[in-house]
């Protein structure tokens, strides 16, 4: 199993993630390959607490036009997203 520190990527810092904070739901980019188990060891080794329930979102990337050639076209990287549910009490600080 890869460690914590591969699995999950960044935390994800908007306005809509720190109101999902205030339900105990914290968002998570998380590697392209890891499914719910793996996010979920991730979560309690590196946090040290209690996860309940894990969503994972698929977000596509946008297809983009570039200014310099003559037409051409490029998609953005797929990134992936977890929504980690926590038990009542239990707090991550992201900040």
């Amino acid at each position: 199993m890869k460690p914590a520190s591969e699995i999950i990527s960044r935390p994800i810092l908007t306005e809509k993630a720190s109101g999902l904070a205030e339900a105990n739901k914290y968002v998570f980019e998380i590697l392209p390959g890891a499914d719910r188990r793996q996010v979920k060891a991730a979560i309690e080794a590196s946090f040290k607490v209690t996860v309940i329930k894990i969503n994972i979102l698929i977000r596509k990337g946008k297809v983009r036009r570039s200014r310099l050639g003559s037409g051409s076209i490029y998609a953005e990287s797929i990134s992936r997203r977890a929504i980690v549910t926590l038990k009542k009490g239990d707090v991550i600080s992201l900040a």
